[in-house]
C-alpha cells in the first residue's frame, strides 16, 4: 500500500510568483498555527493529512540524541539540528563534534555532497576538491546521532537502520513530543529514517521544543530549551550566510527550521508556532509565509515581517533587474 499526502483539491494558495504584473506560478499547500498554549488558532488546507517532515524533524531528532546521552551544547548542539550549507566553519564544528566522541568523518552514514554555499563550492573546485560526507547538509545530525551511540554504548555500525536502538529511541521521543503514533517510516535523503506524521503533529512537537524552558523539572524540556537557545545564539549554524532560516533567526529571534519538499516550521519568541508544507515541494516562499502567519496570530510585528521580506531572496529578475516578487497567496 502506498500512502500519500494531501491533494491539490485539499490545498490552499500559500504564495504566488509575480513577474511584470503577471502571476506566473502559484504555490499551494497547507498550514497550521498554534497559540503559545498549544491550541490551534488557524488552519489552512489539510493540516491533518500525513506529510514527511524531512529536515524540519531535526530538532526532535536532536533532542532525542541528547536524551540518549550525547552531552553537547552551544555550536555543536546547534549543528546537530542544522541543514548547513557546508562552509569551512560548519565543517570545523562537525569535525569537533565527531572528534569529541573519538570518531572521524568516515563514520558518517550520509552520502557525499558538495557544499550548497556557492563561495565554498567554487573554492573547493578551484582547489581540485571533491564531494565529502562532512560537507553534506545533514552531517551535523549524523554526527550527533553517532555521539549518542558512543555515549550509550550502542554500535555505530548500522545506526541508520530503523531497528537500531538509537532509531527506536528517536521514534519514541518523536511520538512523545508530537502526541501521535508513527504509522509509516520512509528513508530521508540523507539515509536516516523519516516518519510520516500530520502537519498538526509536527507543529505540536516543534511547539513543545520551541516553548520549553531550561529550568523545567522535566529533563526532556530542559534539553529542548537548551537546544533552542543554542540555535538562537548561533543562527549561522542552522543554515548559513544568506540562507532563509539564518536570516529569520537573526532578524526576528524566531526558531526556524526548513525541510526538503516544502516543509517549514517556525516558533515566535512567545511560543506561537506555525508548520506548513507547499504541495509542489518548493520552499522558496516558506519562510515568508510562516512569518506572515505568526504576524497574523499577533506573535510578530508587521513591520518586522516586512523587513524580513526585504532581506529574503524573493525578487523575480528579468534581465538581471527586479521585475516582480514572490508574495503571499490568496489562501491565507
Amino acid at each position: 500500500m502506498v500512502l500519500e499526502t494531501f491533494t491539490v483539491a485539499d490545498a490552499v494558495e500559500l504564495a504566488v510568483v509575480e513577474r511584470s504584473g503577471f502571476v506566473e506560478s502559484r504555490h499551494a499547500g497547507s498550514a497550521v498555527v498554534l497559540s503559545p498554549d498549544g491550541d490551534i488558532v488557524a488552519r489552512h488546507g489539510a493540516p491533518d493529512a500525513l506529510i514527511l517532515p524531512r529536515s524540519s524533524l531535526k530538532p526532535l531528532q536532536a533532542v532525542a540524541c541528547v536524551t540518549a546521552g550525547a552531552a553537547v551544547e552551544g555550536e555543536q548542539l546547534a549543528l546537530g539540528t542544522a541543514s548547513h550549507s557546508g562552509t569551512d566553519r560548519h565543517v570545523e564544528v562537525v569535525r569537533e563534534l565527531l572528534a569529541a566522541g573519538g570518531l572521524t568523518e568516515d563514520a558518517l552514514g550520509c552520502p557525499p555532497a558538495w557544499p550548497t554555499d556557492a563561495r565554498t563550492r567554487r573554492e573547493m573546485i578551484a582547489d581540485h576538491g571533491a564531494e565529502a560526507r562532512i560537507r553534506m547538509n545533514c552531517s551535523g545530525k549524523h554526527a550527533l546521532m553517532l555521539r549518542a551511540c558512543v555515549a550509550t554504548g550502542w554500535p555505530t555500525e548500522g545506526y541508520l537502520d530503523p531497528t537500531h536502538p538509537l532509531q527506536v529511541h528517536i521514534r519514541e521521543v518523536v511520538e512523545r513530543l508530537t502526541g501521535e503514533k508513527i504509522a509509516h517510516t520512509s528513508v530521508d535523503g540523507c539515509g536516516a529514517p523519516v516518519p510520516a506524521m500530520t502537519l498538526t503533529a509536527l507543529a505540536r512537537g516543534i511547539h513543545r521544543i520551541g516553548s520549553a524552558s531550561e529550568r523545567s523539572p522535566f529533563a526532556l524540556h530542559r534539553v529542548a530549551g537548551t537546544l533552542v537557545r543554542a540555535v538562537r545564539e548561533n543562527p549561522w549554524t542552522i543554515a548559513g550566510p544568506g540562507e532563509p532560516d539564518t536570516i529569520a533567526i537573526e532578524r526576528l529571534g524566531v526558531f526556524a527550521k526548513g525541510g526538503a519538499e516544502g516543509v517549514m516550521v517556525m516558533v515566535a519568541p512567545d511560543g506561537t508556532t506555525v508548520a506548513l508544507k507547499t504541495l509542489d515541494g518548493s520552499l522558496r516562499a516558506g519562510t515568508l509565509v510562516a512569518a506572515l502567519l505568526l504576524s497574523r496570530a499577533g506573535a510578530l510585528a508587521e513591520a518586522d515581517v516586512a523587513s524580513l521580506a526585504e532581506a529574503l531572496p524573493l525578487e523575480v529578475l528579468g534581465g538581471g533587474v527586479p521585475v516582480g516578487a514572490i508574495r503571499p497567496g490568496a489562501g491565507l
